[in-house]
């Protein structure tokens, strides 16, 4: 798993299952952005985007006198926004790669319902 923001700067590389922070701000009135690709051989990648909103509480400056912070602390800390998902669950899809394979066996451990199958090649 890995996660990239908005700017293409990977953030966290591991694997899963995974907790970890992330910020919702990304500069001065800036909301951020993120990208979450689950990858794993013999699985479809999946790519997750997941947004930050505009935080409700950011308007709750307004009726408590927090000029200040309205325009200038949530803005410039981020707080101003929050994740619009809280957590992410994905199932993983199997590709549709099949992979041959040849495996040679005794013919004395070939299954009795396959015995009367079996060609003999000269």
């Amino acid at each position: 798993m890995s996660i990239t923001n908005k700017n293409g700067r990977e953030v966290y590389k591991g694997t899963t299952p995974a907790t970890m922070f992330l910020k919702s701000g990304s500069g001065f009135f800036g909301k951020e952005s993120y990208t979450v690709t689950l990858s794993k051989e013999g699985y479809e990648t999946k790519k997750i985007n997941v947004e930050c909103k505009l935080n409700g509480w950011y308007f709750g400056n307004l009726l408590l006198g927090g000029v200040l912070g309205m325009l200038i602390v949530d803005p410039a800390t981020g707080a101003m926004y929050k994740l619009a998902d809280e957590g992410i669950t994905e199932t993983m899809t199997p590709s549709n790669t099949s992979s041959t394979s040849l495996r040679i066996i005794e013919k004395d451990q070939v299954p009795e319902n396959l015995v009367s199958k079996l060609v003999r090649i000269d």
